[in-house]
């Protein structure tokens, strides 16, 4: 199974706001802020050193998903799914025997005796139901307890990013219509999270070993 600023805005600001960013997704516009233009062009990839920029963008998903990180999570998720998978089609087997043994012994019973029968098997089939579903829900909240833990820890390197860019903001690259001076930095910090994090079991990245 985480300045001197074009906006001028205090540190602590400009941190709030990557934490906004990245964890709730609420972003603020882009048509009211004015920006200071750097020369880079629109929307491009960063993979190497640190451009000077007033707003940065970054792809969450993509971050969390080709990290070292996500990817471990990912290999577990899958993994327990697959069992879990099995394991239901083998409950679904037992099931459709059971139900098919109960059908064949209602012509040699009493009506009352065999609802009583019946009856059982359904409360047997709804509490299976809810225990397998539980499982599933399980996992998922596994998948998510990661998430969180990966960009809590995730922050602090890209906080390092904004102060080495005098960038204002980290926004979500999907929230951004149109800016002239905007430089995603995806690539460039799922670099430096690898080996800041690894893949979260102590596995740092390839540039540490």
């Amino acid at each position: 199974m985480a300045k001197s600023l074009p906006f001028q805005k205090p540190p602590a600001l400009a941190f709030g706001l990557a934490l906004v960013t990245l964890i709730t997704g609420t972003l603020p516009t882009l048509a009211q802020q004015s920006l200071p233009m750097t020369g880079f062009e629109m929307g491009r990839d960063v993979q190497l050193g640190t451009p000077q920029s007033g707003l940065l963008t970054i792809q969450p998903d993509r971050l969390f998903s080709e990290s070292l990180f996500g990817k471990r999570v990912t290999r577990e998720i899958e993994a327990e799914g697959a069992v879990l998978t099995v394991e239901n089609r083998n409950i679904e087997a037992e099931l459709r025997t059971e139900e098919q043994e109960l059908t064949e012994r209602r012509s040699q019973m009493e009506a009352e005796a065999f609802r009583a029968l019946a009856d059982a098997f359904d409360r047997k089939v709804q509490e299976t139901r809810n225990t397998q579903e539980q499982k599933l829900r399980e996992i998922t909240q596994l998948g998510e307890d990661a998430r969180r833990e990966f960009f809590a820890a995730s922050l602090p390197v890209l906080e390092g990013i904004m102060r080495e860019t005098g960038a204002g903001a980290i926004l979500d690259h999907s929230t951004v219509f149109l800016s002239a001076d905007v430089v995603d930095i995806t690539e460039l910090a799922i670099s430096r999270i690898d080996r800041v994090l690894g893949d979260g079991l102590g596995q740092a990245g390839a540039d540490d070993q």
